[in-house]
């Protein structure tokens, strides 16, 4: 059977570091991946789409969120299967146990609100774990294969639905996954393909069991975001192909800063970026910049801002350092005060408020030129 793999939508996730501008286009962009989803499954033929754990953000959302999220689901063609997750267990406040949750859900789109095996079509069955608190103390996934038995050859094809991290691969905790117990579930015959959510980057940690990760990229540290799964499996083969759906790109660019020349290259960098409202960039510069290569470096960077959904020089990643060159402001023609300032502000770069002084000397470099270096 060929089916939809997918987890970590994180519908309603703020991204408190985008601007006011950018925020809502990143919020539709998670609503967007799910008709996204729908023409995917329609295009390769699916009979369903799995959804593994974080759905939502939280429990905690605005009833405009799950209202959005219903209108793109009406549009998936093929059943929906929900499991909640770490961000949206189901717990006393769940966000699927809501009166908005119950009463505009699609007929077509079902929560796996119970452990163990649940029938999704004939010869389909989906062994569910869904999470109940924020902090379990087992791995719920071998909690919910305990007791399945392997099904005849050729019969009925199971699919493991969990979230969390596997044991080793992120990091350590009471409900981590056993990737030893997984296997030998599915070597055994008691499933035959397993996905996991939590973890946002599109992962194979064996043959069957995968992390299709986000459909949309959440955090720059994830390095294959905006994946859905494509997946055949039977008894005897499985066959798992991504399909790119994201539309966000998070970038991480490193850049060594030794004079003009070179900040040329990185607005010539920043210019050649695709899509860029759609695009996050964290800066990490090192190097050595008089004041007037910094003042037109951040003319660029404020050009930059003005097209991008995020331009941030990351701090703790960047050792850049600004000097005034020779006669630098002695060919403004400084006088009088402004002049005062120059002299007051370049005996303050070596003290405890040099990033202050060189701002400072940066500005009064720009405002001297008209506004811009």
């Amino acid at each position: 059977m060929r089916f939809i793999a997918t987890a970590d939508w994180q519908l309603g996730m703020t991204a408190h570091y985008l601007g006011d501008e950018a925020r809502p286009r990143f919020a539709q962009a998670r609503v967007d991946a799910i008709r996204s989803i729908g023409r995917v499954a329609a295009e390769h033929g699916a009979e369903l789409v799995l959804v593994c754990g974080d759905v939502f953000e939280s429990n905690q959302l605005d009833r405009a969120v799950v209202a959005r999220a219903f209108d793109a689901l009406r549009d998936v063609p093929v059943p929906v299967w929900l499991l909640p997750g770490n961000h949206d267990p189901l717990d006393a406040a769940s966000i699927y146990r809501s009166r908005e949750f119950l009463d505009g859900c699609p007929e077509h789109v079902h929560v796996l609100d119970t452990p163990g095996v649940h029938q999704v079509a004939d010869g389909v069955e989906i062994v569910a774990a869904p999470w109940f608190s924020k902090a379990p103390l087992s791995d719920l996934v071998a909690d919910a294969l305990d007791g399945v038995e392997p099904s005849a050859a050729g019969g009925v094809v199971r699919i493991v639905a969990g979230h969390g991290t596997v044991l080793g691969i992120d990091r350590n905790d009471p409900a981590g996954i056993s990737e030893d117990a997984l296997g030998a579930a599915i070597a055994s015959g008691r499933a035959q393909f397993a996905v996991l959510g939590d973890r946002h980057s599109t992962t194979e940690v064996a043959e069957r069991i995968w992390y299709p990760g986000a459909p949309e990229v959440t955090s720059r540290r994830e390095t294959d975001p905006g994946n859905v799964l494509v997946v055949d499996v039977d008894h005897d083969e499985v066959a798992v192909q991504r399909v790119g759906i994201g539309t966000w790109s998070y970038l991480h660019h490193e850049a060594e800063l030794t004079g003009e020349a070179d900040v040329d290259d990185l607005e010539r960098w920043l210019a050649e970026r695709p899509a860029k409202h759609r695009t996050a960039v964290w800066l990490s510069l090192t190097g050595v910049l008089s004041i007037g290569e910094k003042a037109r470096l951040d003319t660029v960077l404020d050009a930059s801002r003005d097209l991008f959904a995020l331009i941030d020089l990351w701090e703790r990643h960047s050792d850049l350092v600004v000097t005034p060159a020779e006669g630098e402001f002695g060919d403004l023609g400084l006088t009088g005060f402004a002049r005062d300032a120059v002299d007051e502000l370049t005996s303050r770069l070596e003290g405890d408020d040099a990033q202050a002084a060189r701002d400072a000397l940066g500005l009064l470099y720009r405002f001297s030129h008209g506004g811009a270096a």
